[in-house]
C-alpha cells in the first residue's frame, strides 16, 4: 500500500497555518474514505521549535510537505492536494 506522509509546518498562532489544518483534515478524510487511498501519516512541526525550520520557512509558512518534499504554502487548493496523495506511490 502506498505511504503519504504530509507534514504541515507552522507556528502557534498562525492564522494561515490553522487554515491550511482545517483544509488538510477535510482533504485527508476524503481521500481516506476512498478504496484507492494511500495510508497517510499526518505531523505538524513548529518553526519556533527548531532553529534550521525557522531559518528556511519564516516567510513562507504554512507549508505543506508530502513525503519530504513542498507541496506548496501558504494557501491549500483542496483539488491539487487531494490529486497529489492519490498520485503517491
Amino acid at each position: 500500500m502506498p505511504r503519504a506522509e504530509l507534514t504541515l509546518i507552522g507556528k502557534p498562532g498562525c492564522h494561515l497555518c490553522d487554515d491550511a489544518r482545517d483544509v488538510i483534515k477535510a482533504v485527508v478524510a476524503a481521500v481516506e474514505s476512498r478504496a484507492d487511498a494511500p495510508e497517510i501519516v499526518m505531523s505538524e512541526l513548529s518553526i519556533l521549535d527548531d532553529p534550521a525550520l525557522f531559518d528556511e520557512h519564516v516567510e513562507d509558512i504554512p507549508v505543506i510537505m508530502i513525503n519530504g518534499k513542498v507541496h506548496t504554502f501558504w494557501r491549500v487548493d483542496p483539488a491539487r492536494l487531494t490529486t497529489a496523495l492519490l498520485g503517491v506511490s
